[in-house]
């Protein structure tokens, strides 16, 4: 079913591209220009997230944090800033793939109720994407004209994407208060990582995405030779590689994204929409366009043209996906990197926590965006 669904989703962007180029050739290679760095970006970093995992690294601090809190509170405090630390640095689809399954097995191992590290892997990563340019694709699609270095988006966007983790964080330990008071600290010994390939990657992978206006290229270059590095064999780096790529669903998103694109310079409507909207409305409109398209292809078409609130339609375009499972392609991630380890995640949940989180998100985000004069 999931290949399935891949393939289908693979097709569609294939043929919106198609589409595309015979209606306006132009527009569409404009679009692709726009759309393909952050594409190569999340490969890059989720070849290094790949090369982390398998060097121990996740799995290692999961462990360590379930060792060291002594309850449950310090426990989901451990596990929230462990989350925006992984989004920021690794993008949202590497920590939900692989920080999901570390803290499942963490509440597991100390007789807790999983709940609340569950639905904060998913939650948290959309809310606090808005750290780095690579935390989220959108803030690279977003920005595609601007050449803004990764330190000045930091600048900029940190507090917002900081404020929207807490609050975000809040309402799931709220919703889910039972299961944070378990005392029960875990058996056995916390397994060593291995430092090296992975510990270097992710470090290279930082300071690129940080120090470069378009780090597309060298931070795939940096995952691709970890992989090399790393795998044992070929054929085991091939099949680990294409895995954790979904390359279907990403060709499938990457092309709907350009053909949504096109569309946005051959029609002048969602620009001139955005250009008579204030801050909070273009975070309202963006919101609500995650739940239509996704986030990605939202963001392509609502940013094909010079945008008057390019920041405030970031915190719609990130945040705007823990309304509905549709959001994001990390919700499908999510989803998968639970059931692989036996959960039974609850969708119906998830989306429960986000309708009351999102929306109180996006305010508390607003208000520091517009305190900090970042529109």
């Amino acid at each position: 079913m999931r290949q399935h669904g891949g393939r289908l989703l693979c097709g569609c962007g294939l043929l919106a591209i198609a589409i595309a180029l015979v209606l306006s050739p132009s527009d569409t290679r404009a679009a692709a220009g726009q759309d393909w760095p952050p594409f190569v970006l999340v490969s890059g970093l989720l070849l290094v997230g790949l090369v982390s995992e398998e060097d121990g690294l996740f799995p290692a601090a999961g462990q360590l944090l379930a060792r060291r809190a002594p309850n449950g509170v310090l426990l989901y405090a451990g596990a929230v800033t462990l989350i925006a630390v992984v989004t920021a640095l690794l993008n949202l689809d590497t920590s939900v793939a692989f920080l999901t399954p570390v803290f499942i097995h963490t509440a597991r191992s100390r007789g807790e109720g999983e709940a609340p590290l569950l639905y904060a892997c998913i939650l948290l990563s959309n809310a606090g994407s808005l750290i780095l340019p690579g935390s989220n694709l959108t803030n690279l699609i977003v920005l595609g004209h601007a050449h803004m270095s990764g330190g000045e988006f930091f600048r900029r966007m940190a507090p917002v994407g900081v404020v929207s983790v807490m609050v975000t964080a809040t309402v799931i330990a709220v919703g889910h208060h039972r299961e944070l008071r378990a005392t029960v600290a875990p058996a056995g010994t916390v397994k060593r990582p291995r430092v090296g390939v992975g510990l270097v990657a992710v470090a290279a992978a930082t300071m690129l995405v940080v120090a470069l206006p378009n780090a597309a290229l060298p931070v795939l270059g940096v995952g691709v030779l970890a992989v090399a590095l790393r795998m044992r064999s070929l054929a085991s780096a091939l099949r680990g590689a294409l895995d954790v790529l979904g390359l279907p669903v990403l060709i499938g998103l990457f092309g709907i994204a350009v053909g949504l694109g096109a569309l946005g310079r051959a029609w002048s409507g969602p620009a001139s929409l955005l250009t008579h909207l204030g801050t909070w409305a273009t975070a309202g409109v963006a919101a609500g366009s995650t739940v239509l398209v996704n986030n990605l292809p939202a963001a392509s078409l609502l940013s094909a043209r010079t945008l008057a609130h390019p920041f405030s339609l970031l915190v719609g375009l990130n945040i705007g996906p823990n309304l509905f499972v549709s959001g994001s392609l990390a919700w499908v991630l999510w989803w998968r990197a639970a059931r692989t380890t036996g959960a039974q995640p609850s969708l119906r949940e998830g989306v429960r926590l986000g309708l009351v989180s999102g929306p109180l998100a996006i305010v508390a985000a607003m208000a520091v965006l517009t305190a900090s004069g970042t529109h």
